[in-house]
């Protein structure tokens, strides 16, 4: 799994976006988040389903890999604006909005969220895949995904929503990118299509646990120790401020505990590319 990361970080930092213009600091703000780092969560899933079956497929998918993270990465500098969640800190470092100002942030974001379907599209992949990849991220990215997921977090601020709303709300918000990822990961690598949906699926609930797993670290941990602005979800509607803090420990050790069993049901070589990255999202809280 190691060798993978090195190998999308190196292609990362070669294909850095390039915007050769009189602007003063544009170029370098485009490149700012990217290269701040990050789990690198998403990509590194689609890589490794990719693997599991064809480690010579690789070098093809990492622009498709990098789409991911741009698309992922937008959606982070836009979250992080004064009209949403007015955020300092993100991977450690200021965010965009405050290291340069509100507009750049805006159009950084439009520009990063674009050129993830242009990265896809000039993939050496077959045009038929391609299509399938874009409208895979383009679904779950945009109306029916994580926009409108983002459009009811913030429209519903200081309203309580039920624990059904509130899962429909993360799952098109987080959830269903990491969906994406891993399904998308299973188009590149030609598994069959029931293989596409349970990965699919098992995405589903893995970015629920993500989700769960972030609502409890914004309650416990400090700004310095998530490397990201924490205690700032206090009018959001988050599992903690709806279920208390040891029902949603409660409840992520139940989805981790799912998400194992499922892991655990995938064939040999899937499963165990897979693992080393799960592992640590699987943990028991205490």
């Amino acid at each position: 799994m190691k060798k993978i990361l090195n190998t999308f970080e190196e292609y990362l930092n070669n294909n850095l976006p390039e915007s050769k213009t009189f602007h003063p600091y544009f170029e370098e703000a485009l490149s700012s988040m990217l290269k701040a780092g990050g789990k690198r969560f998403r990509p590194m899933l689609l890589l490794c389903v990719v693997n599991s079956k064809n480690s010579l497929l690789i070098d093809s998918s990492l622009s498709t890999a990098y789409g991911l993270e741009m698309l992922h990465t937008y959606s982070l500098i836009h979250d992080d604006l004064p009209v949403m969640d007015n955020a300092d800190l993100r991977r450690g470092y200021e965010t965009i909005h405050k290291k340069y100002d509100d507009v750049t942030a805006v159009l950084v974001g439009d520009a990063l969220n674009t050129e993830a379907f242009n990265q896809i599209s000039h993939a050496p992949l077959s045009s038929d895949v391609k299509i399938e990849l874009i409208q895979t991220l383009s679904s779950d990215g945009g109306i029916n995904g994580m926009i409108i997921g983002q459009a009811i977090d913030c429209y519903f601020e200081n309203k309580v929503l039920e624990l059904k709303q509130l899962e429909f709300l993360h799952i098109h918000k987080t959830a269903k990118l990491i969906a994406s990822s891993l399904k998308m990961g299973a188009i590149i690598a030609a598994y069959p299509k029931d293989v596409q949906e349970k990965l699919y699926n098992f995405g589903i609930d893995i970015g629920l646990l993500f989700q769960i797993q972030d609502d409890i670290i914004d309650e416990t941990q400090s700004s310095e120790e998530a490397g990201k602005t924490t205690h700032n979800d206090e009018s959001k509607n988050s599992f903690v401020n709806l279920l208390g803090l040891e029902e949603s420990i409660n409840q992520a050790n139940t989805l981790a505990q799912k998400c194992e069993n499922t892991l655990n049901t995938l064939d040999d070589n899937l499963k165990n590319s897979l693992k080393d990255l799960l592992n640590k999202y699987l943990y028991r809280h205490k």
